[in-house]
């Protein structure tokens, strides 16, 4: 299982956040790129709001999540219960 962060900060920036991070980040995200995934693009302060995908191997969608605000996240524990119950039903 792997963890990929994306944002719309510049690399120095979203470096300081990913320091604290066990997963990388990538950086510089644009509004193209947003409207690729189908999320939601805050014009105002040019950023993406949250988008979290669960993908399979394969690169299939399992689970997603968007937000247009602070509510609406894939709850960590949960993620990794959902996806241990997948990897059950594949034996």
């Amino acid at each position: 299982m792997s963890i990929i962060a994306g944002s719309v900060d510049d690399e120095e920036k979203a470096g300081e956040i990913a320091a604290d991070l066990s997963y990388p980040m990538a950086h510089g995200v644009t509004k193209e790129q947003a409207d690729l995934l189908g999320s939601f693009w805050e014009d105002r302060r040019s950023i993406i709001q949250p988008s979290e995908f669960i993908l399979d191997g394969d690169g299939n969608v399992l689970n997603l999540m968007y937000a247009a605000g602070p509510v609406g996240r894939i709850n960590a524990d949960e993620a990794v219960t959902y996806i241990t119950f997948l990897e059950s039903k594949k034996s």
